[in-house]
C-alpha cells in the first residue's frame, strides 16, 4: 500500500497530542524534510527497503481484485506483460494464471529473488535504468509501485517498450482505517518516530482525498511522456477481515515501518495491537483498488 500520502500540513493540536510541541526545532525539521506523492519516487531508501523482510512482504500484502487483472487483460492486445516495480510477484503470478508471459522488473534483489523462486522471472532494475534490449510488450503494470518510479521517466520507458495500442495501468490498494485504529496507530508512531517525513494523520481521513494526489501525478506524467491516448481511472470496492495477527503481520511491511529498529517496531504493533483488541480483536477494511490506465497510440516516445 502506498505510504507516502500528500502533504498535510500538521495542526497544533496534532503536535500536542503527539508531545513534540516542546521541542519546535526538531518541529520545523520534521515539516521541511517531510515527504509527499509529489517527490515520493526520490525516497530511494524508502522504496527500496521492502526487502527488509520479502517473506513477511509475499505473506501478509493482499492481492488485487480478478475484476481488475481480467480487464486490463482483455484491453491489451497480447499476453505479454511487463511488471513494473514486481516485488514478490503478488500481481505477477495473478496475470500469469489469467494467461499472461510477465516479465518483472525489480530494484531489491531480496524481493525478486522471492518472485523468482515463486515462478516469475525478473530482472534487477529500477524501470527508469531498465535496459529493455529491444523487447516489446502488450501491457505495462505497476501495483503499489509507480509512486516510487520518475513519473515521466517511467512513463516515457513504458511508452517505448509498448506496443502500438499496449495499456499502461498503475495502481493501487485505497483503503481506510477504522478511526480508533488509525489514533491508535497515528499516536504511537508520533511519540516513537518523532523525526518520520510522513504526516500519518490521513490514516483517518477520506481516502479518496488522501489518494487523489497520487493518481493525478501518474496521469500528468503519461500526458507528459507522450505516447499515450488520455487516461482514465478505474476502480474496483472489495472488503477484507483481519484479525489482530493478521494485521500486526501486514503491518511492518509498509514503507513507513520498514526501516524502524525493532525494538520501536515492536512498540507500534504492541500499541496497534491492543487497539484492535478493543475494537473486539478483528475488524473489516474497506478497501478500493484504483487505475490510472492509458494506450500506446502510434506516436510519442520510441
Amino acid at each position: 500500500m502506498p505510504t507516502l500520502p500528500p502533504e498535510q500540513p500538521e495542526q497544533p493540536e496534532q503536535a500536542e497530542r503527539s508531545g513534540r510541541s516542546e521541542h519546535p526545532e526538531r518541529l520545523e525539521r520534521s515539516k521541511e524534510s517531510r515527504l509527499s506523492v509529489r517527490d515520493s519516487h526520490r525516497a530511494r531508501q524508502i522504496a527500496e527497503s521492502f526487502g527488509t523482510d520479502a517473506e513477511r512482504y509475499e505473506r501478509a500484502r493482499p492481492s488485487y481484485p480478478g475484476a481488475l487483472i481480467d480487464r486490463i487483460v482483455t484491453d491489451s492486445p497480447g499476453p505479454d506483460v511487463l511488471d513494473a516495480g514486481c516485488g514478490t510477484g503478488i500481481a505477477a503470478r495473478q496475470f500469469q494464471a489469467a494467461g499472461c508471459r510477465v516479465l518483472g522488473v525489480e530494484p531489491d534483489a531480496r524481493m525478486a529473488e522471492v518472485a523468482r523462486r515463486l515462478g516469475v522471472e525478473v530482472e534487477v532494475a529500477t524501470l527508469e535504468a531498465w535496459d529493455p534490449a529491444g523487447r516489446k510488450f502488450d501491457a505495462v503494470v505497476a501495483a503499489q509501485a509507480w509512486h516510487w518510479i520518475d513519473p515521466i521517466a517511467g512513463a516515457a520507458k513504458a511508452a517505448r517498450v509498448l506496443r502500438p495500442g499496449g495499456r499502461l495501468a498503475a495502481f493501487w490498494h485505497v483503503f481506510q482505517l477504522p478511526p480508533d485504529l488509525a489514533e491508535a496507530f497515528a499516536e504511537v508512531y508520533e511519540r516513537l518516530v518523532p523525526e518520520a517525513p510522513v504526516n500519518v494523520r490521513w490514516l483517518s481521513g477520506p481516502p479518496e482525498a488522501a489518494y487523489a494526489p497520487m493518481l493525478t501525478k501518474a496521469a500528468d506524467g503519461f500526458r507528459t511522456a507522450g505516447g499515450f491516448c488520455d487516461s482514465e481511472e478505474w476502480r474496483f470496492d472489495w472488503e477484507r477481515t483481519y484479525t489482530r495477527n493478521t494485521w500486526l503481520d501486514q503491518l511492518p511491511t509498509i514503507g513507513l515501518l520498514t526501516r524502524l529498529p525493532q525494538d520501536r517496531l515492536a512498540e507500534i504493533l504492541e500499541g496497534v495491537g491492543a487497539a484492535v483488541d478493543k475494537l473486539g480483536g478483528s475488524f473489516t477494511m474497506r478497501y478500493s483498488t484504483v487505475a490510472v490506465t492509458a494506450t500506446r497510440n502510434g506516436a510519442g516516445p520510441s
